[in-house]
């Protein structure tokens, strides 16, 4: 699918989203409880313990957020299906409905509703799951690979397999490199102010998740509609 703005703006729009899981990944891995709601290797993995007595992993948890990530893949692809005609207002309901949803579980959090252990961090886990499993059937459309937004496994492989290193030509380093950075930094900040606040991180994801529908919103015409 093309993007209806410009390239760069693109990178920018899925960078962001990109940020958004480096925050919300560290409060699921260091709060609630060494889970993944936005990257489902690492959930599959700890499925795989399930057939391990006593291996330490939550397993309720990592069904949890691998069956909530699912059904948000679902959600994002009849999103794609139904509103695709117009590609700049799917992208902004799509985002919407998750600046939506993170805006409500940090209020929740936020207000005690949901605590950070039982039943209510079951309820933030598939929350958060479903919110960035939508995200990633959303960013997969534009078949950029690097900016799947949730994963960086194929991002890293095409870092060394593409590399002058590797006899290659170093094509779409920067970008690349950038996107590792992104995620990066995200996680390090959402690792930071988990020692302090946990509902902030959460708001301040939904905050970035806008900004880039924003960018879709409002970002310049793609040259090649």
């Amino acid at each position: 699918m093309k993007s209806p703005v410009s390239h760069p703006a693109t990178v920018t729009a899925l960078l962001l989203l990109t940020f958004a899981t480096g925050l919300v990944d560290a409060v699921s891995v260091l709060v609630l409880g060494h889970v993944f709601v936005a990257n489902m290797t690492g959930n599959v993995i700890f499925l795989g313990f399930w057939f391990v007595p006593h291996s330490g992993v939550d397993m309720l948890a990592a069904v949890v957020a691998f069956v909530s990530f699912l059904a948000g893949t679902v959600l994002g692809g009849r999103l794609a299906r139904h509103l695709d005609t117009d590609v700049r207002h799917w992208l902004v309901v799509a985002l919407s409905v998750e600046v939506l949803a993170l805006t409500t579980l940090a209020l929740l959090a936020g207000a005690g509703v949901l605590e950070y252990h039982d039943n209510g961090k079951l309820i933030l886990i598939a929350g958060l799951a479903v919110t960035f499993g939508s995200q990633n059937a959303t960013a997969r459309q534009f078949g950029i690979q690097e900016l799947s937004t949730t994963v960086l496994t194929s991002t890293i492989v095409g870092l060394g397999s593409d590399s002058r290193l590797a006899g290659g030509t170093g094509h779409r380093e920067k970008l690349r490199y950038g996107v590792v950075a992104t995620m990066l930094g995200g996680a390090a900040l959402g690792a930071t102010l988990t020692r302090f606040v946990v509902a902030p991180i959460i708001g301040l994801a939904a905050l970035v998740v806008a900004a880039s529908a924003a960018v879709f919103w409002f970002g310049p015409a793609s040259e090649n509609p």
